[in-house]
């Protein structure tokens, strides 16, 4: 492993622990059906889906999904997972919030959530690249070649 590598794993580590931190702070309002997730972020969500008695799977799932990638991200072993998961749901969160009907200020507080959900985005690209070695692995077991794989 090159010097760069092992300087950007250690950077990483403060990357993932935002992640972790993310996520796991906004379970409180997913995992108990607070008004503020479920009346502007969730309910809108399911009713543009076409499927609004469905708001409680949609955002508990979401939750699963958050706390699964909040503890991926903090073992190294998965941390390049962890980041692969979290640009996934970021994807998903930063998609909804520009296209979907939340908007990119749902609560009228400059676009916090937006903005976190981009930040948090980052923080994932950045893991992810930071363990990229293990997805090219990974992706070679499958007989994928990656851009920046090494041959040997």
């Amino acid at each position: 492993m090159s010097r760069t590598d092992r300087i950007l794993r250690l950077l990483a580590w403060p990357a993932a622990i935002w992640i972790a931190y993310e996520f796991t702070w906004y379970q409180q309002y997913k995992l108990t059906g607070h008004p503020g997730s479920v009346n502007f972020i969730f309910q809108p969500l399911a009713d543009w889906f076409g499927i609004p008695a469905y708001e409680k799977p949609f955002r508990l799932g979401v939750a699963s999904m958050e706390i699964l990638a909040s503890i991926l991200v903090l073992l190294p072993r998965t941390r390049a997972w962890g980041g692969l998961l979290t640009i996934g749901i970021m994807l998903g969160a930063i998609f909804f919030h520009t296209i979907g009907p939340i908007g990119i200020d749902p609560y009228g507080d400059g676009g916090k959530l937006f903005k976190e959900a981009i930040f948090t985005w980052l923080m994932g690209a950045f893991v992810a690249i930071a363990h990229r070695q293990e997805i090219i692995a990974t992706a070679a077991r499958f007989g994928l070649r990656l851009p920046g794989a090494r041959t040997a």
